[in-house]
């Protein structure tokens, strides 16, 4: 007698020590999110009196903003690939690339090998977020929210990051190697989490099904579109109205991507992309506004106001994790506006000599990000997420573009240097106008979408769009779950089971095209003696066949096979570089509020040029 195999349980058993992973797995969040994040900001303008004669700035410029395009267009493929490679593999190939990027830039001499230097940093950066986001998804809740707040921190905090290595610098090659002793921790705390995770029992991080993998790899196309757009815009010296065109096209062509889901992920995805259009190009802005030499307070002053923001991130995203799992429906658009109050308060404080003020604007719209990301991360799987993820990195280049164009617009004629500094300033007050009105809007698209969601009468499931997290099958392979097959001859889709192909918009199919699971009847408890089991074939529970020919469905039990539904038979069945205006100050001197050389005077606070002009 043959002995039946052995049937494992199809849930692994949990790694030995959790504890240490979790905490290794945090130490490499630390210190790897701001190591990718960083490569996202373009400064070689900040040292371009260093460049050599022989090389063309232009050319430097273009290039050096490869790491964008590279960053954005990574990240999707990176998380389709979380479902045949391990994520503490793909974390260790994204650091070693990122270390291989920044020994290479100490020997960058020309156009092309800083344009392989950048994009071999951006493609690590892009293996790295998705990587760190799948690792953390299902350990604990607080490396989740550990994860939210160092990404909303590194946004915000990206421009700063990027300039603060080239203080005072005699090369410049540091843009193209700024943390090479940062990016060796973080290789190494991966390494060791690598050995720990093989050692302790190789725990299964969560990956996208075949669903959520076509549309990770169709998140890849506007992201393409994108990264041309930016590198022609800096290529072919387009005027600022094509740029601002181009650019709101963009965003709207995220939004219509973000559109495809349920109310679930579409909610992640529309947050998503309002944090990428608004939170790094905002911060850079007001970042280069407060340098020094403009007359604020340097970044060594802007180093408290960061660090009171990015502890109240974490707080506020550790808080949402554990303690409002259910608020996530309101809690991501009420994040969503506290960013738009830190908009609003960026017009009001920026530009300010005394730095701690600016605590205001960067808390707002950190702390806000971090509840909106938070919120909605909790109501979606790992594969909406790095959808979700996909699309604000190609968000980031989008704002970038519409505030190079907004910048380009309001620099056009100027004449001095304190011309110079009133457009950069309006520049800002206008981005943040921009910004906070598209914030709002995204949030009515979500609400209005929700609403729809929310409308689809009971019995009927939501028609999904392409690309939906719903399942489509064919109804012909639809198999009832319970319940009778009704006389109509029509069967409600909730209550079949699909196992294949696309469901009728109309929520009903024919029966024809139902396969029952057990023996059902029509609704009036007789079978016709059309659809019926002969009676040799029936073995009546009770009583005798009587002479109609007709036996009730209740009293029958068929001895073989299924007693039909009726219906008719199977032959019926129907880049690049991003266009910045460099600022005219030396990179000596910019990081303090003290400069010995003059600069021209900061217009009063809150003032923006476009009040004077109205006036």
């Amino acid at each position: 007698m043959a002995v039946p195999p052995i049937q494992r349980s199809p849930r692994q058993a949990g790694p030995r020590l959790p504890w240490l992973l979790d905490v290794l797995l945090g130490l490499v969040v630390v210190a790897s999110l701001p190591l990718a994040i960083v490569a996202i900001p373009n400064t070689l303008s900040v040292v371009a009196a260093l460049l050599p004669s022989d090389l063309g700035q232009a050319g430097l410029m273009r290039t050096h903003g490869l790491a964008l395009p590279a960053l954005m267009l990574t990240v999707p493929l990176a998380a389709a690939a979380l479902r045949r490679v391990p994520v503490a593999h793909l974390l260790v190939g994204g650091l070693v690339l990122v270390a291989l990027s920044d020994a290479a830039g100490g020997f960058a001499g020309s156009e092309l090998l800083v344009g392989v230097v950048r994009v071999l940093r951006g493609v690590g950066a892009g293996l790295i977020l998705p990587a760190t986001l799948a690792a953390v998804w299902d350990r604990a809740p607080v490396l989740r929210a550990l994860w939210v707040g160092m990404f909303s921190l590194s946004l915000l905090t990206a421009q700063a990051l990027a300039l603060w290595p080239l203080d005072d610098v005699s090369s410049w090659r540091v843009t193209l190697q700024p943390y090479p002793m940062v990016t060796g921790i973080a290789l190494g705390l991966a390494a060791v989490h690598l050995v720990a995770w093989m050692v302790l029992g190789r725990p299964a991080a969560p990956g996208p099904d075949d669903r959520e993998r076509g549309r990770l790899l169709l998140a890849a196309v506007p992201a393409a579109g994108i990264a041309v757009v930016a590198i022609s815009t800096a290529t072919e010296g387009w005027g600022p109205l094509l740029v601002i065109v181009l650019a709101v096209l963009a965003i709207v062509a995220l939004l219509a991507l973000a559109s495809i889901g349920m109310a679930g992920s579409r909610t992640l995805a529309y947050t998503m992309v309002a944090v990428g259009v608004v939170l790094l190009p905002s911060a850079a802005q007001v970042t280069l506004v407060e340098m020094g030499g403009l007359g604020g307070p340097g970044l060594r002053g802007l180093w408290v106001p960061y660090g009171v923001a990015g502890v109240l991130a974490i707080a506020a995203s550790v808080a949402v994790r554990l303690f409002a799992r259910a608020a996530g429906r309101w809690l991501a658009p009420l994040g969503l506006l506290a960013m738009v109050v830190g908009l609003c308060s960026v017009r009001l404080v920026v530009p300010s000599a005394d730095g701690m003020v600016l605590a205001v604007p960067f808390s707002l719209l950190a702390v806000g990000a971090a509840v909106a990301l938070t919120a909605a991360l909790q109501e979606v799987s790992v594969g909406a997420a790095g959808f979700g993820l996909s699309l604000c990195f190609a968000g980031v280049l989008s704002g970038f573009l519409l505030g190079a164009g907004v910048q380009m617009a309001m620099l056009d004629g100027v004449r001095s240097a304190q011309e110079l500094v009133d457009g950069f300033v309006g520049a800002l007050h206008w981005w943040s106008l921009i910004g906070g009105f598209l914030v709002v809007a995204i949030i009515v698209l979500a609400s209005v979408m929700a609403r729809r969601s929310a409308k689809v009468p009971p019995g009927r499931s939501e028609v999904p769009c392409a690309g939906t997290d719903v399942l489509l099958v064919p109804a012909a392979d639809l198999v009832p779950t319970a319940g009778v097959l009704p006389a109509s001859g029509l069967v409600a889709v909730p209550d079949a089971v699909p196992t294949a192909g696309v469901l009728p918009a109309s929520g009903l199919v024919p029966a024809s095209d139902v396969v029952p699971t057990a023996s059902l009847a029509p609704a009036s408890g007789l079978a016709p003696t059309s659809d019926a089991v002969p009676t040799s074939d029936v073995v009546p529970t009770a009583g005798l066949v009587p002479a109609s020919g007709l036996v009730p469905a209740s009293d029958a039990v068929p001895a073989a096979g299924l007693v039909p539904a009726g219906g008719e038979g199977d032959e019926d069945r129907p880049t690049g570089a991003i266009p910045r205006v460099a600022l005219p100050v030396a990179a000596k001197g910019a990081f303090d509020a003290d400069s010995d050389e003059e600069s021209p005077a900061v217009p009063v606070q809150g003032h923006s040029p476009e009040d004077t002009a109205s006036a």
